[in-house]
C-alpha cells in the first residue's frame, strides 16, 4: 500500500516556527513524512504579500536539516486558483488509488470545508488531519461531537462520524478518515510576523534564523534591506 504521505498546505507568507512545529508534531504522531505545499493563488484568503519565488526560497531555508519535511511546489507551477481538489487529484494520479494520503489543516479551516471548491470529493481523496490548539482560555474541544457542532449541517452530514483515534489507521486505508492532532499553544502567526515587521517590533525569534536573514537581506514585508 505504501507509506502514508501528509500534505500541509498554506501560503507560508512567511514560513515561521509555528508551521515547523505543526509539521514536526505530525511526523512524530503519525509516523509519516510531511510535504509542505505553498499555494500560488489561494481562493479563500487574500493574496500572499511576497511572490512565489521568495516564499519558496524561505521554505527551502527553513526545511534544511529536516529530513522528514519536504517541499512540494505543484500549486506554484499550476495556473489559476490553488484548489486543493486539483492537488489531491494530481497526487492520486502519481501515488495510485490505494496509497495512504492525508491533508493537514487547522480546526477552523476544516469547519469551513463546505466553502471549498468541489468539497464533497475531498474526503474520498485523502484522510484529513485536523490540528487543534487551545483557545484564548486554554481550552480545547476534547470530544469529536463538540468539534462537529461547529460545522455547518451539510459538512456534518458528509463528514461526521469518520473519526479514528489510532494514528496507525491512516496507514491502512487510502482515504476517508478524520484524525486529530492536538498541539500546544504557540505565539507565532504569519500575520503576526508581518505586523511586527511593519510596526518595528521584535519578530526574528518567530522565524528560523536563516529565514530572518533572508527577509532582512531582501527587504521583505517592509523591513529595511540589509545589503551587507
Amino acid at each position: 500500500m505504501g507509506a502514508l504521505r501528509i500534505v500541509f498546505g498554506g501560503t507560508f507568507d512567511p514560513v515561521h516556527n509555528g508551521h515547523l512545529a505543526v509539521a514536526r508534531e505530525a511526523v512524530r504522531h503519525f509516523h509519516a513524512d510531511v510535504h509542505l505545499l505553498p499555494a500560488a493563488d489561494p481562493p479563500h484568503r487574500p493574496p500572499p504579500r511576497v511572490d512565489a519565488a521568495q516564499r519558496v526560497a524561505m521554505l527551502e531555508l527553513a526545511l534544511r536539516g529536516e529530513p522528514r519535511l519536504h517541499l512540494d511546489t505543484r500549486e506554484l507551477r499550476r495556473a489559476g486558483p490553488s484548489y486543493s481538489v486539483d492537488s489531491l487529484l494530481e497526487l492520486r494520479r502519481e501515488l495510485g488509488p490505494n496509497a495512504p494520503l492525508a491533508w493537514l489543516v487547522g480546526e477552523d479551516a476544516f469547519a469551513g470545508l463546505s466553502r471549498w471548491h468541489r468539497w464533497r470529493e475531498l474526503l474520498g481523496l485523502a484522510h484529513w488531519i485536523i490540528a487543534q490548539r487551545p483557545d484564548t482560555k486554554g481550552q480545547v474541544r476534547e470530544h469529536v461531537a463538540d468539534i462537529e457542532a461547529t460545522w455547518p449541517a451539510e459538512l456534518r452530514a458528509h463528514a461526521g462520524g469518520h473519526w479514528v483515534e489510532d494514528p496507525g489507521q491512516l496507514h491502512q486505508t487510502p482515504s476517508g478518515h478524520l484524525a486529530r492532532l492536538q498541539l500546544p499553544p504557540r505565539p507565532e502567526s504569519a500575520t503576526g510576523v508581518r505586523e511586527r515587521i511593519a510596526g518595528g517590533g521584535d519578530w526574528q525569534q518567530w522565524v528560523p534564523s536563516a529565514v530572518a536573514a533572508h527577509i532582512r537581506r531582501h527587504g521583505l514585508y517592509g523591513v529595511a534591506a540589509d545589503r551587507q
